[in-house]
């Protein structure tokens, strides 16, 4: 028996995920051979994760949303640290890659007309984020493995790429082994993609899936290609944090996009203390009432948990270092107070968040 497996193809990606299942649909769309390589089995990836929605300004909830605000927020948001043109490639493009998934088959909520359904999210001036409830992340993944597996490519699934094969400074392939046999693959290739995700497993609590350990950045530099920007690392602020079979599941930021608020250990909104000044209308008498997400627009008032999540965590984390965290070392997220204002809020937070609805129920007793 050979001593490793040989698999050859014209692309092939590495990573299954949204990125990766994109890139592969579109290589053989192209009418060339693709292989797939996931770390684990097809439709695990971490992209699942992504609950709350995709951000798109088709302004279908507020027709001034537009791309331009989009990268405008998007600037804002990195501090503009950003690569700019990455931003406006980003925020001219999403809104149809929006309605390319829901081509495809995706199944987004709607708006009374039929459109695609926008909501409130961190970071963003307008309703912008397209989702299916708080499970938008699976309805992508579902959508993007059934186009995908129909155009036509090899799906590895349970294999490990360890490192690039190379021939001079061309990168021609990947070596690897599956995780069930534990059998060496070596895969043949004339175009290569990393499509890896992130290294959010670098954190003890995180609610990145457990792939995430960057693999992609260790096979890249080891190949010869340079790192840029190390120290962004995006993690989410909001998660389960007890009981502590739970700790870093996620509370997916849709919580905070349907009306969820921060709280300390005394009751306070914290999140109102130092709002940062690109966001602060100045002409506001109570920063209460009147905090604006942008300086000057007075009919785009964002509560102050749908900041950047870079903000939001780092007030999280000032709340607990000065003793005003909750008693298992967080915060507390309250959307309990909209049963004031719902009827039957029940209905409406089971229709809104039926995972959080679940895990929260299921896992906490919550």
């Amino acid at each position: 028996m050979s001593a490793f497996q040989e698999f050859e193809h014209d692309v092939l990606v590495i990573g299954a995920g949204g990125a990766g299942l994109r890139a592969a649909i579109e290589a053989a769309a192209a009418g060339v051979n693709v292989g797939l390589v996931c770390k684990s089995l097809l439709g695990k990836a971490h992209t699942v994760m992504a609950e709350g929605g995709m951000a798109a300004s088709m302004g279908n909830v507020d027709e001034r949303d537009g791309w331009q605000t989009h990268f405008a927020d998007t600037m804002r948001g990195g501090q503009y640290l950003n690569s700019w043109r990455m931003a406006e490639l980003h925020a001219k493009e999403s809104p149809e890659r929006a309605r390319e998934l829901e081509s495809w088959g995706a199944l987004f909520d709607r708006t009374a007309e039929g459109k695609i359904l926008q909501r409130n999210f961190g970071g963003h001036k307008y309703p912008r984020l397209a989702h299916v409830g708080d499970r938008t992340g699976l309805e992508m993944i579902r959508t993007l493995q059934d186009h995908g597996i129909h155009q036509g490519m090899d799906v590895h699934m349970e294999v490990t790429v360890t490192r690039l094969l190379k021939d001079g400074e061309r990168c021609v392939g990947a070596f690897g082994y599956d995780r069930e046999q534990g059998r060496f693959r070596v895969f043949k290739a004339k175009a290569v993609v990393l499509a890896t995700g992130g290294l959010g497993r670098a954190f003890l609590v995180t609610s990145n899936s457990w792939e995430g350990t960057g693999d992609g950045h260790s096979l890249g530099y080891h190949a010869g290609a340079e790192l840029r920007d190390m120290e962004f690392i995006q993690f989410h602020p909001t998660g389960m944090i007890w009981p502590p079979s739970v700790r870093g599941i996620l509370g997916t930021e849709g919580v905070r996009g349907e009306g969820g608020i921060l709280k300390n250990n005394h009751g306070d909104r914290f999140m109102f203390d130092d709002i940062p000044p690109l966001y602060v209308d100045q002409t506001a008498d109570n920063p209460e009432e009147g905090w604006r997400y942008v300086t000057g627009d007075r009919d785009a008032r964002r509560p102050p948990e749908l900041l950047t999540r870079d903000h939001v965590a780092r007030k999280i984390v000032k709340e607990v270092q000065e003793g005003r965290g909750s008693p298992h070392g967080g915060a507390f997220l309250d959307i309990a107070w909209i049963k004031e204002h719902i009827k039957d809020s029940e209905g409406h937070i089971k229709k809104k968040l039926p995972s959080m609805y679940h895990q929260f129920k299921e896992l906490a007793g919550i």
